[in-house]
């Protein structure tokens, strides 16, 4: 761990399943995006404390995903557990940039990064992330400064 100081984060754990990995026994690149996504959800029902599902089919705001950036350090496997730890990069007006790392028994193998953007899903315009969403995401934040 070093000099570094672990900050506050939202942890979810998910399994490899065996529809998840591909001939070579390792999960299919594109599944990680399934798995970031699972995380992202359940970072919204437990930590901000609305479910996903609520935000998009009631509310009708939703959170796109307009760039990402991809590592992956050590490959998955069926029947891996991995620890999903997720933080907040940056926190824009409307925009917000999730850092995803997975590991499984401490061994780092995937690093992301997510940015989405808050829109409403009538107009498809941005919006300013809701002031009570943004006091859950400044809780993980990655420093004190997330601009």
């Amino acid at each position: 761990m070093g000099s570094e100081t672990k900050r506050k984060a939202f942890v979810t754990q998910l399994d490899v399943r065996f529809g998840d990995v591909d001939p070579a026994g390792i999960v299919y690149f594109p599944k990680i995006y399934d798995f970031i996504h699972q995380a992202f959800e359940a970072l919204w029902d437990i930590h901000v404390g609305k479910r996903y599902y609520h935000l998009v089919g009631e509310d009708r705001m939703g959170f796109p995903l307009v760039h990402s950036e991809v590592s992956f350090r050590h490959p998955l496997r069926f029947g891996d557990r991995p620890l999903v730890r997720v933080t907040t990069r940056k926190l824009g007006d409307s925009s917000l940039t999730l850092h995803y790392d997975f590991s499984v028994d401490d061994v780092l193998c995937v690093d992301a990064l997510m940015t989405v953007v808050c829109v409403d899903l009538e107009d498809l315009q941005s919006l300013r992330i809701p002031d009570g969403y943004r006091e859950r995401f400044e809780e993980i934040a990655e420093s004190d400064e997330l601009a």
